[in-house]
């Protein structure tokens, strides 16, 4: 009666079942752990913008790695804006850093301004001062409305050197001058001729008050979702329970139509007299 689960369609069935059933739960643990990941993240992010603002020579130097812990940490900085060796990020949108962690604001591609702020002890830090329009031609250096000239205190958001692994940009040669597509303190040394400390700040405000027609501030990263991977999780791990219950539900169906068959072979119906027909009295 069930030798037909050893033909070739019920044995490739069996084994396709075997094959995505640790398939879909490793892609659903797989989910979680991006998901957990999500919330440090948040947690992480959370803290650091919550935190007082410190001092930024206290936290990177030339070289340094900076730590996950100082994701998005808040520091102040004291110097004078260099916008002479200023450059632009190709390819960035209002709400985009270029990082994983994704923030509101629109998504119109331009540029992010990069200017360095020259430290009080001769070094410098990478400013991201904000978003711009593209213009008209994007072979040329755009028009950029100046910060304050002077000294300055700036606050702003840490973040670690981009990198292509980390943000998925990819650096290009051959760029119009003065353009650069990662914001890294390393890969942008040769434009500023003071040392870098590592890692760049996100501007979130200047003192003195800079004049009109700024670039547009970065928004503060999103802390609060957490996006679809724990749904995407469960579903994956639904997924995986509907496969025995699917293999199940088919092999009933085949065994009912096996029986049927063979009852039918077995007892075959006896043969119907014409519609019509009269019986014959004896």
């Amino acid at each position: 009666m069930y030798r037909f689960l050893w033909s070739r369609q019920w044995v490739f069935l069996t084994l396709l079942g075997l094959v995505m059933m640790p398939t879909m739960v490793r892609l659903g643990f797989w989910q979680l752990h991006r998901h957990e990941h999500r919330v440090a993240n948040n947690r992480i992010i959370a803290a650091s913008l919550a935190a007082k603002p410190v001092p930024v020579e206290t936290v990177t130097h030339p070289g340094a790695v900076l730590p996950k812990r100082d994701l998005y940490r808040s520091v102040t900085a004291k110097g004078h804006f260099d916008t002479a060796h200023e450059v632009v990020a190709r390819h960035r949108t209002a709400g985009n850093s270029g990082s994983d962690d994704t923030s509101g604001g629109g998504q119109e591609v331009g540029y992010h301004v990069i200017t360095p702020l020259i430290l009080d002890d001769g070094r410098a830090v990478l400013v991201n001062r904000g978003w711009i329009s593209p213009g008209d031609d994007p072979t040329k250096f755009p028009r950029i409305t100046p910060p304050p000239t002077g000294e300055v205190t700036v606050t702003g958001r840490l973040r670690p050197d981009e990198t292509t692994s980390a943000t998925g940009i990819r650096n290009r040669k051959g760029l119009p001058d003065r353009q650069i597509m990662l914001i890294s303190s390393t890969a942008d040394a040769k434009f500023v001729p003071a040392t870098l400390v590592s890692g760049y700040l996100e501007l979130v405000s200047v003192s003195p008050k800079p004049g009109p027609h700024q670039p547009a501030l970065i928004p503060e990263p999103d802390h609060s979702s957490i996006g679809p991977h724990m749904a995407y999780a469960i579903q994956w791990w639904l997924f995986t329970a509907m496969v025995p219950v699917g293999w199940v539900v088919l092999f009933r169906r085949e065994r009912a139509e096996r029986v049927a068959a063979k009852e039918k072979q077995d007892n075959p119906e006896s043969p119907q007299e014409p519609e019509g027909s009269v019986p014959v009295a004896v």
